[in-house]
């Protein structure tokens, strides 16, 4: 979409001007409009509101982010002074209120303003409501900013907690630092969720069902379907350990004692996202994503991997159509073709994923090697490969390049990725290479090659089925345990991976594991991991400590043994204020009523 920026023109050299034209100053530069002038015409305000969208986060570039790097799912591999991947000193623990790491708090309120100020005027637009349908486009254009702002807040609620709801009434731009409306107080975490649940039940109304619903011009703009998955999230955010009961925050309060987490655990919150998730599961024409080989064969590789190539299939929920993908498309290819080998997977990750009978790499029968070679190549491996990338789910092939695979594209040939010391994408030489000896290969497009710029456009997308399948079993699961929904929709999702169902008759403890073991799995590389330890309330666990890769700094061909050694590349520090990001120090000084996160 396109962005709509209102520029000044500064007029100098004033004495080199036509002595004679005396009326030049006076002139009215033409790309200059009033406010009221942008929601009087449809064009200027359809490209405000656009300019609402650009808010929405582009998680597809690698270093705009916190999410998959300070997650136990990945590295960012710059770990250069001063670089600009702010992730790597904050993963050590140099981090504080004034580092200004993943400032996103002014960026979602100025999000917010723009979008209360815009449901505020559109109202006005003469040319709209000249129009046949003027009054029903005024609605939806309305919704779709109520639908964005709820977003923000969400944005806000998971990466800083309470946050200030500011209403429906714009606060203006030059208001002083002194002015009441600039020094509010932060809402209680419920508070904020039921405002989010609210605004969104209430955009739905006047939104258009699902994408197919929609001209395809119009791809891109938030549904009802939208609004359903965001209303999933936070109200499983809001049930989780994190922000349901924890004791922990029990001095968390605003400076008038107001406690803005609840310190009773509500099992009812379960239900309420249970339910809420529920909701996206009929109706909306959604299934997972399966696809067939060239044979007519379902293929689990081909379905797991395409349902983030194959643009608008029946998976997908919403989806960024203006994107950082083809950044990320380098970032996640290998040296030999141009790439930057800038993400890489932890072996904490490489190890979460089974094998193709379906049991994890250290259950009996599993018949996993983490020692030799291959003798024959197999369906996703050349002959020669290590053991322990041989005979894994294909979900394992679709997330990652290992040593010793064959790159995607093959335009030019079968290419083989070679990530030791003097491997065409190893350390030797070079900071593009991946710190673990695995480099990141999900919503990597086939046809793409760097080394030519060749990247295949297509839409980012942010929310899938399979999220929401998973938010509503882990939900079901809390609140009313042996439910047959569980193993229902949790067997959906591994078959299309092509695995065998979970065991029947688990119990409570059992399936929790076996839901946030296939959640991490499924969705790993889709910035969402970083948010599951911690509304678990298992980062303390996962997110410090030694993080471990290949030996990277040996071996000079791929059959070198010393190379595939379990390495610690990396000590992580996690604390337990970590679990909510810092409000910027900056924004703290400007509101004497806004509380900094516990610990910071």
């Amino acid at each position: 979409m396109k962005i709509l920026r209102f520029s000044l023109l500064l007029i100098a050299a004033v004495s080199v001007l036509p002595a004679c034209n005396k009326d030049f100053l006076n002139q009215v530069p033409d790309d200059r409009i009033t406010i009221d002038q942008v929601f009087a015409r449809r064009k200027y305000a359809e490209e405000y509101l656009a300019n609402i969208y650009n808010t929405l986060p582009n998680d597809a570039y690698r270093n705009t982010s916190p999410w998959e790097g300070m997650s136990d799912d990945a590295d960012i591999t710059y770990d250069r002074p001063g670089s600009g991947y702010d992730s790597y000193p904050a993963n050590l623990g140099n981090w504080s209120a004034a580092s200004n790491y993943f400032n996103y708090w002014p960026k979602y309120y100025q999000g917010i303003r723009s979008a209360t100020y815009f449901m505020q005027r559109i109202g006005e637009n003469v040319e709209i409501l000249a129009l046949p349908n003027g009054h029903d486009l005024i609605e939806q254009y309305k919704a779709e900013a109520r639908a964005l702002r709820a977003y923000y807040y969400y944005c806000l609620l998971r990466q800083y907690g309470p946050v200030i709801l500011l209403g429906d009434t714009p606060i203006a731009g030059d208001l002083a630092p002194s002015a009441e409306e600039m020094q509010l107080p932060r809402s209680s975490y419920d508070e904020c969720v039921d405002y989010i649940v609210s605004e969104l039940d209430l955009a739905a109304q006047n939104l258009p069902k699902h994408f197919t619903a929609q001209s395809e011009t119009d791809y891109g703009r938030v549904t009802q379907a939208f609004c359903k998955g965001v209303k999933s999230q936070v109200t499983l955010l809001a049930a989780s350990p994190q922000f349901n009961g924890n004791t922990d925050y029990a001095g968390f309060k605003n400076k008038d004692g107001k406690q803005l987490i609840s310190q009773q655990y509500d099992a009812n919150k379960w239900k309420r996202a249970a339910d809420a998730a529920k909701e996206l599961m009929s109706g909306f024409g959604l299934a997972l994503y399966r696809k067939n080989d060239a044979g007519g064969n379902f293929d689990p590789y081909l379905s797991t991997r395409d349902v983030f190539l194959d643009p608008w299939n029946t998976e997908v929920i919403f989806a960024r159509t203006t994107n950082g993908l083809s950044g990320w498309e380098r970032s996640v290819s290998p040296r030999l073709c141009n790439g930057y080998a800038a993400v890489a997977v932890t072996q904490q990750l490489v190890d979460e994923f089974e094998m193709e009978n379906g049991k994890g790499i250290r259950e009996t029968g599993s018949g996993y090697v983490e020692t030799g070679f291959s003798t024959t190549a197999t369906q996703y491996t050349l002959k020669g490969t290590y053991n322990m990338y041989v005979g894994r789910e294909p979900r394992f092939y679709v997330n990652v390049s290992y040593n010793g695979s064959p790159w995607i594209n093959t335009s030019e040939g079968t290419k083989v990725i070679e990530t030791f010391f003097t491997g065409n994408t190893g350390k030797k030489g070079s900071w593009d290479h991946p710190r673990t000896g695995y480099i990141a290969r999900k919503n990597l497009h086939p046809n793409s090659n760097p080394r030519i710029s060749q990247y295949v456009a297509r839409p980012f997308v942010m929310m899938r089925y399979a999220e929401f399948l998973l938010n509503y079993i882990e939900a079901l699961n809390e609140y009313d345990p042996g439910n047959a929904d569980i193993a229902q929709y949790l067997n959906e999702i591994r078959d299309r991976a092509g695995l065998p169902d979970v065991a029947p008759g688990l119990g409570q403890d059992d399936m929790r594991v076996k839901i946030r073991h296939e959640r991490r799995v499924e969705l790993c590389l889709e910035n969402l991991r970083y948010f599951d330890t911690r509304r678990w309330k298992i980062a303390e666990q996962t997110d410090g400590g030694p993080f471990y890769g290949m030996n990277v700094d040996a071996g000079t061909k791929l059959t070198d043994l010393v190379f595939y050694q379990r390495t610690v590349f990396e000590r992580r520090v996690f604390r337990k204020n970590y679990y909510l990001q810092p409000i910027p120090q900056s924004e703290i000084d400007r509101d004497p009523n806004l509380v900094q996160n516990p610990g910071w």
